[in-house]
């Protein structure tokens, strides 16, 4: 990955490579990941700290005080990965199916479409996009992970980020 990010420059969105430019196309994201890339684009909405604690006690049947501990331990707006691995469990174990999902797909949308370099926090605004889960495949999410992927490329490549 660190090469990648050597060659990116985000004036043109693009890498530069020995063989010319190359770029990941929307067409790239359809035939790879078999994301869909049309479709509704979810709203997300500016949330404060109390909306994030009442998004994860109504989504995630958690107490507001877990949650809220929660969110202390990860800045506010993060859930740590591993917490929602262990919720995930603890739902499907007392048949809370519908909640463990909930908790799953938040896991697995933040190991694989919106990673972050900390490679252990997830933004707890997607979980707003698993409210009802007969809406999950009618988003864009192809568009909105390479959009995502685009705009981290572009915060990598700076000279200051570690």
């Amino acid at each position: 990955m660190f090469a990648f990010v050597e060659h990116w420059h985000k004036e043109t969105s693009s890498f530069h490579l020995p063989i010319g430019e190359v770029t990941i196309t929307l067409d790239d994201v359809a035939s790879l990941l078999h994301l869909p890339i049309v479709g509704t684009f979810h709203s997300f909405e500016q949330l404060h700290v109390d909306n994030i604690v009442d998004m994860l006690v109504e989504l995630l049947e958690v107490s507001a005080a877990k949650a809220r501990a929660e969110t202390i331990q990860c800045h506010d707006f993060y859930v740590q990965l591993s917490w929602l691995r262990d919720l995930y469990q603890m739902k499907i174990e007392a048949c809370h199916w519908i909640v463990g999902m909930r908790a799953y797909f938040l896991y697995l949308l933040g190991c694989t479409l919106f990673a972050n370099k900390s490679v252990t926090y997830v933004h707890v605004i997607f979980l707003d996009t698993l409210r009802d889960l007969t809406q999950i495949g009618t988003y864009a999410w192809g568009t909105v992970a390479l959009m995502h992927m685009y705009d981290n490329l572009n915060k990598a490549s700076k000279s200051t980020t570690r």
